[in-house]
């Protein structure tokens, strides 16, 4: 099989296309480094010519409400467009558990906007919705940092191991065309305020995290339903202590 991975120089990119090489697939890695910009369409329409799926697991370089929205909303409909045109068979997207549960979140509404655009877009699709990687959760501390202090909700989450996250999405872009929405989530849900606790040991970071319900999350305020998977998700195999303890 012939497949194209926009953002095939970022985190998951790298993850998944040795994973389709090892199976015998034709891969291309299309990003900015080898000729190929969403935003604006450069480089799309040969990226995709004589390609059987194109698996978009690019991200904005930019979380800025209005930028992060732009980037989605013209990106996929070139995505769309160059598609299209080379008869693209399966368009896989990769998207956030809990997107369209957290209205008040610009990188959430944006990722909804890409989702309508490609169930609208007259092509088979498949959009995989993952919980948080494992891998932001750094990046989940220092936003509720504070000082010596870090103020998180208990609010639940299942984070899943960015190798899991690679493998779930190559297989699905080899699966038939499901025209709808899977979510993939960790094996196993721990409150956010935990999931940093525990981090923070593991890389011997004395700061203290404090439970606030009232933490907002990048700005959103969120419950045990935020950021969850609904019933049936696909299951990632690589536990916290396990990703920890690798790292």
């Amino acid at each position: 099989m012939k497949i194209t991975v926009i953002g095939g120089s970022g985190l998951i990119g790298r993850k998944m296309i040795p994973i389709l090489l090892r199976q015998g697939h034709e891969v291309f890695a299309a990003s900015r480094a080898t000729g190929v910009n969403t935003l604006t369409g450069e480089g799309l329409d040969d990226a995709l010519a004589g390609r059987d799926v194109v698996v978009d697991v690019s991200n904005s370089p930019s979380f800025e409400d209005k930028a992060v929205l732009e980037f989605f909303d013209k990106s996929t409909r070139h995505l769309i467009a160059a598609a299209k045109k080379a008869g693209i068979k399966h368009v896989v997207a990769l998207s956030v558990v809990g997107a369209d549960r957290i209205p008040t979140s610009g990188y959430m509404r944006a990722k909804v906007a890409q989702e309508s655009l490609l169930r609208a877009g007259g092509l088979p699709f498949t959009i995989v919705r993952a919980t948080q990687f494992f891998e932001f959760t750094g990046g989940i501390a220092e936003s509720g940092a504070s000082g010596e202090s870090i103020r998180l909700p208990h609010a639940m989450m299942q984070s899943v191991a960015a190798d899991d996250v690679a493998a779930t999405v190559a297989r699905v872009a080899l699966d038939k065309p499901r025209d709808s929405i899977v979510e993939l989530a960790g094996p196993e849900p721990i409150p956010m305020d935990d999931l940093v606790r525990q981090f923070l040991i593991a890389t011997k970071d004395t700061r203290n995290v404090i439970t606030d319900a009232n933490a907002p999350y990048f700005g959103a305020i969120i419950d045990d339903q935020s950021l969850t998977p609904g019933d049936g998700p696909l299951l990632g195999k690589i536990t916290f202590a396990e990703w920890l303890t690798a790292q």
